[in-house]
Order: structure tokens, then sequence, then C-alpha cells
């Protein structure tokens, strides 16, 4: 009877260590499942401050820090940017809900993974008088159409119950000269742009974030949230650790890196005076995306009205 019994406590001690084995077994696939790919892909970008945790992050080690591998592409206007993405030449880049919107209503499938720092200044020409917003009723503003620009500038007309005719200059430089030579009333810009030609004698007007209007964006697209999730999740990592070192960090510090991605000296002085500090990727509020997505719908750019939850996946940034 006691062999018996010992020979029962023997078997059952072998199947536990055995469940055991397995179960760790298990454990160490699925933590394997959860490392970076390490394989390079591409993120389109565009000369401007929401651009700057990118870059930083790049240039600081912080995505090699995390195993992920980013190839930064640095666009002059978002129509080259579109371009490159309608070519299959980008995995991710710096948009809008309405861009992101319309790639996917021409089948080009994106999510969008978070939101951006960024704050656009609408501007009025330096001899036009123009002090007021509502001054630029009737008046010819030079913006991109069809993008966050547009929606910003749209918005704050109605809020402000005024008219606008569009002047269509698509790079950066254009709008810039066109504004300071008074051959425009007004121009919609983000930093470091704003901030230079407000130097330069432009009327600071309004601004997006004071008008509560957010719809920047990052996306990836679909296959890169799909086959490499880990990737995304540690881009976000490395992303956050360049706002916090940028938060903590005399510009002046990595001046020398931002002239590299042709930023104007400006820069390190705009960053280094601003009121409040850059914040971590966040999601895009609902309301501020189906506002967005049925002005797009309204300007026939996509053909149908995309849900919240079709064209986002905030998961990475939890």
């Amino acid at each position: 009877m006691k062999l018996k019994l010992l020979s029962y406590l023997f078997l059952a001690s072998s199947i536990f260590l055995l469940a055991a084995c397995s179960s760790n077994d298990t454990d160490v696939d699925q933590t394997k499942g959860n490392e970076p790919s390490g394989e390079a892909f591409t993120i389109g970008t565009l000369p401007a401050e929401a651009s700057l945790p990118i870059i930083l992050a790049e240039e600081n080690g912080y995505f090699e820090e995390n195993g992920v591998n980013v190839s930064i592409k640095t666009f002059t206007s978002p129509n080259d940017r579109n371009v490159a993405l309608q070519a299959n030449e980008l995995d991710a880049a710096i948009g809008d809900v309405m861009t992101a919107a319309a790639f996917v209503d021409r089948g080009i499938k994106l999510k969008i993974t978070s939101d951006i720092n960024e704050d656009f200044k609408i501007l009025s020409s330096p001899d036009s008088n123009i002090i007021d917003i509502q001054e630029l009723d009737g008046k010819d503003v030079s913006l991109v159409p069809n993008f966050i620009l547009e929606y910003i500038m749209d918005e704050i007309a109605k809020a402000n119950d005024f008219n606008y005719n569009i002047v269509e200059i698509p790079s950066f430089s254009g709008r810039s000269e066109a504004l300071l030579s008074n051959q425009i009333d007004g121009v919609v810009f983000t930093e470091p742009q704003a901030g230079m030609l407000v130097k330069q004698g432009a009327h600071l007007l309004a601004s997006s974030s004071k008008a509560g209007i957010k719809g920047g964006t990052i996306f990836f697209t679909e296959e890169m949230v799909k086959n490499n999730p880990e990737d995304i999740q540690a881009f976000y990592t490395a992303y956050n650790k360049a706002i916090d070192y940028m938060n903590e960090t005399d510009a002046n510090e990595y001046a020398d890196i931002l002239s590299n991605y042709q930023f104007p000296e400006a820069m390190s002085n705009y960053i280094n005076n601003k009121s409040t500090p850059y914040t971590h990727a966040a999601s895009i509020d609902q309301d501020q995306f189906d506002s967005i997505i049925t002005w797009t719908k309204e300007k026939e750019q996509i053909s149908q009205t995309y849900r919240y939850d079709e064209l986002t996946d905030f998961s990475f940034i939890k």
C-alpha cells in the first residue's frame, strides 16, 4: 500500500513538473513575440514642429535603444509626401485625419495611431493693417487646400462669421514670400515658419491650439500595424522619451541637430519660449475626428463617412 502511494505521488509530481515546463515554454514564446523586429521602416515628415520628437529620437539614439530601426524622409510639402505614400515608399507619416481618410478611400489602408504636437497660426501680411481675425473677411488667404490648414481656416472663419478666398501656393517658401511682399492678405503656417514671419512684420491673428482644434496625426500602414506592432510600440516609447528630453533640455543644446534638418536658428528660441510643455503621444478626440470626417466628406475628398474605430488604433500609446 505504501509503495502504491509513493508511486502515485511520483506520478503526480511528474505531471506537475511537465505542466510547469510546458507553461514556461509558452511564456518564453510569447515574450519572443513582444520584441521589435528590427526591420527598417520609413516615416515621412515635414519641416515643422511636429517632426521634432521623431528627429531627436533618431539623433539621440532612442530608437536604437528600443530596438526599432527608423528611417526619416523629409518632404517640403504635403503633396510631395502624398506622392511617396501613393508609391508605397512610406510605412508611416506625419499627416492629419483627412489625409488618412482620403488614402483609405482610395484603397491605401492606413491607421491613425496618435496625435502630434502642433499649433497652426493664422497670420496677416505686414502692410495689410489687418490685426483682427474678422478683418480677413473677403480677403485672400494662402494655404494648401484639402488638408488640416484649410479645415482650421474654415473652422475659425465659421466661429468668427466671415468668408475668405483661397490662394493656392504649394511651397512653404512661396507662401512666405507672397505674405511678406503683401501679394496675399493672410496665410496659415505652423512653427517655425509662423514665428519667423511674425519677426519679419506679419501679424498673428489666431492659432489652432487656442481655438481648440487638433487634427494632426501620425499614421502607419495597416500592414505595419498587423505585422510589426512591436515596432510601433517601440517607436512611441522612443518618441515619448524625446518629448521628455525636449521639455527638460535647453534647445540650444541640440540646435546643430535642428539645423541639419533645415530648421532655422529661430526654432531654438521658439522652443525655449514656449509657454506650455510638449505632450506625449495621445489619441485624437472622437468629436474632433467626426467633425473632420464630416468636413472631408462635404469637400468630396471621400466617398463615405468613416467611423472612429475604422481609421484609428491608439493601442500603441496606452
